[in-house]
């Protein structure tokens, strides 16, 4: 059964409700502009090493963990589904499937966290962290040696922007269950998706840069 609930009144700048959700829309947009900026000079960084050094850089990438990297973007996709969907159930004022939900995304996300720090502790027992404990005594350690430095910083970044959308996710389930938002007021949710739906797309752009690299070949 759907919710319609009162409108809120805007902040004292804005004219109208629908001028204040127009605002926050637009101005998440300019944070997600100036954040593909960012990550756009970090991809190319690893163009420029990817293109110098192409044998040093497929061996790296043949050490990067495939398979949890496979199950990480499944499970990753499947929130952006759950996200979605909990947009769609805040439009039409389902209050209890808009919490459940944005839980199942937030759990979802904490689950990559996991695999992803499950995953980091195993480069550390291959030595394979740079400046901390790398080692290789091949003829391409130094180009593996920038390749793990810049696949930590890139996923590191990554999750914390990850981390960052569980606790707005988690926070927003929080009001929902209180009954903030409605078929008439959601744009905290909708804001947020496309937050979650960067998130999910940067990690899409860096699944193949960083696992598929060198496993392409014989």
């Amino acid at each position: 059964m759907s919710e319609a609930g009162p409108l809120p009144q805007p902040e004292p700048q804005y004219a109208t409700a629908g001028q204040q959700a127009e605002a926050a829309t637009f101005g998440m947009w300019v944070f997600l502009a100036t954040e593909i900026l960012f990550f756009g000079g970090l991809l190319l960084a690893y163009t420029w090493l990817r293109a110098s050094h192409p044998a040093g850089v497929a061996e790296a990438g043949r050490h990067t963990k495939i398979v949890i990297g496979s199950v990480n973007t499944l499970v990753l996709l499947t929130s952006s589904l759950t996200m979605a969907l909990a947009v769609h159930a805040a439009e039409q004022g389902r209050r209890k499937a808009l919490t459940r939900l944005l839980a199942v995304t937030a759990l979802l996300g904490l689950l990559f966290l996991g695999l992803k720090g499950y995953e980091y502790h195993g480069e550390w027992t291959e030595h394979l962290v740079p400046g901390l404990n790398f080692h290789d005594d091949g003829p391409h350690a130094r180009t593996i040696e920038l390749f793990y430095f810049l696949y930590f910083l890139l996923t590191g970044i990554h999750g914390i922007h990850v981390t960052i959308g569980i606790g707005l996710i988690a926070w927003l389930a929080v009001r929902a269950r209180h009954g903030a938002f409605s078929s008439r007021y959601h744009t905290p949710v909708e804001v947020t998706g496309l937050y979650w739906h960067f998130v999910d797309i940067v990690w899409i752009f860096l699944y193949p840069l960083i696992y598929l690299v060198g496993r392409s070949g014989p």
